[in-house]
């Protein structure tokens, strides 16, 4: 009998433009596997995961390699003293052999050059496979974290708001920093302006932002369309918060109605956010308004304390 080959030695570099194609086919391919569709890789539609993310930050992109193949990806994102990463993801024949570990010493990595103060993930919350892969990272697992969406109708009375679209070029710095201003009264140094940059730069949907008396009461990122991480024909609201403090209750409320008005003219059929349980009264308020749960994972934390998953938060976002 010959003697047998060593497995090939799992190499990860930096995810470049050239992989993006192949990144996507794994991310695709490695999510309908474990969720067990008909034809894994249809999963996410026309929506996309690699190619906005990597345009956002490439310095925090990564692919593994077996034998020169790109067997897998993952990727960081800053929130200011917020972090995240995700998806992590692997060829199905490639699983179990180590990659998601190597995977996520890079991302580690952007946390401690970044200052992270915070980070977090989204898992699937009935695989201890998953959530024993990021314990051993510092990640503990804390509130669930739903997936709720609503067919779009247009509300009976839809509240002033503003696109950041087409705010002239000397009121998007403004407007900028007001949006900063309202995610530091929630968590100190919570800071989504990047996403809003990439929404507006890569054209992947909208923010919408409601104001008062001249000051900002709420804004949430929404991606829509082919090509963005909603998909044609879906609203996904990455990220959108009212400003706490008297009033922050009918602030959420006229901030989800401006985006079911936005998507609702813009011919979207479906909207979609994530609500972190531990944030009872805004999950309330979208139970409220007919928002009802599609699946549920688990919020993984580091340190294992709430962060801005709290009683009181009115706050959507997605950690996936």
């Amino acid at each position: 009998m010959g003697a047998q080959s060593e497995p090939a030695e799992v190499v990860v570099r930096p995810l470049e433009d050239r992989d993006l194609g192949a990144a996507d086919r794994v991310m695709r391919l490695a999510f309908g596997t474990f969720l067990g569709l008909p034809d894994p890789a249809s999963f996410l539609g026309d929506g996309d995961l690699v190619r906005s993310r990597w345009r956002a930050d490439p310095t925090a992109a990564f692919a593994a390699e077996i034998g020169g193949e790109l067997v897998g990806s993952n990727f960081a994102t800053s929130w200011g003293s917020v972090g995240f990463f995700g998806p992590l993801t692997i060829r199905p024949d490639c699983w179990d052999r180590g990659v998601g570990k190597r995977l996520m010493e890079p991302v580690m990595e952007c946390f401690e050059r970044w200052g992270t103060r915070h980070a977090g993930l989204f898992t699937f919350a009935h695989s201890p496979k998953h959530v024993g892969l990021y314990q051993r990272f510092g990640f503990w697992p804390r509130f669930l974290t739903a997936i709720l969406s609503k067919a779009v109708e247009r509300p009976t009375r839809s509240p002033a708001w503003a696109r950041f679209s087409e705010l002239a070029d000397s009121e998007r710095a403004a407007a900028l920093n007001a949006c900063r201003g309202l995610t530091e009264s929630i968590y100190e140094g919570l800071d989504v302006r990047r996403e809003i940059a990439a929404v507006a730069a890569q054209k992947l949907g909208e923010t919408v932002m409601v104001w008062t008396d001249g000051a900002l009461a709420g804004f949430a990122v929404c991606h829509f369309g082919a090509g963005s991480e909603g998909g044609s024909g879906t609203c996904f609201v990455k990220f959108g918060a009212a400003r706490p403090g008297p009033g922050v209750e009918q602030d959420f409320d006229r901030l989800l109605a401006a985006c079911e008005d936005m998507a609702a003219g813009t011919g979207l059929t479906r909207i979609v956010a994530g609500m972190n349980l531990a944030r009872h009264e805004a999950y309330r308020a979208m139970f409220e308004r007919k928002f009802r749960t599609d699946f549920q994972g688990v919020a993984m934390h580091r340190p294992n304390d709430a962060g801005y998953h709290r009683p009181g938060v009115f706050l959507v976002d997605d950690w996936r």
